[in-house]
């Protein structure tokens, strides 16, 4: 294998590697959403008074209704998310072990 394909294999890996990581951090970023979502659903559940979403930079006084359907709505996005970087993760994932497989291959041969 020449020195080029070597080169441009390292930097494919390094730039898988930096992929990986930056879905890993929105995926959790997206996982602590979902659980704060999910405690401002039971909190929206168990109150009887006055309800107040944030709306852009204000905060505007809404129906219980609106407030869960706003939460929910806002949970399954999350969700979504999720589920999407968790495919995008473990499609690089593979990509990743096969490119590492084969640079160490090409790395072994080039010692030899």
């Amino acid at each position: 294998m020449e020195r080029d394909e070597l080169e441009k294999m390292t930097r494919e890996y390094q730039q898988i590697q930096e992929q990986l990581q930056q879905f890993s951090v929105q995926r959790e970023q997206f996982n602590v959403q979902k659980e704060e979502l999910k405690e401002a659903m039971a909190e929206i559940e168990k109150s009887a008074g006055k309800i107040y979403l944030a709306v852009g930079g204000i905060m505007a006084d809404v129906g219980k209704d609106s407030a869960v359907k706003s939460i929910k709505e806002r949970q399954e996005s999350a969700e979504m998310r999720i589920t999407i970087l968790t495919k995008q993760i473990d499609e690089l994932s593979k990509k990743e072990k096969t490119l590492r497989e084969d640079l160490t291959k090409a790395l072994k041969d080039i010692k030899q």
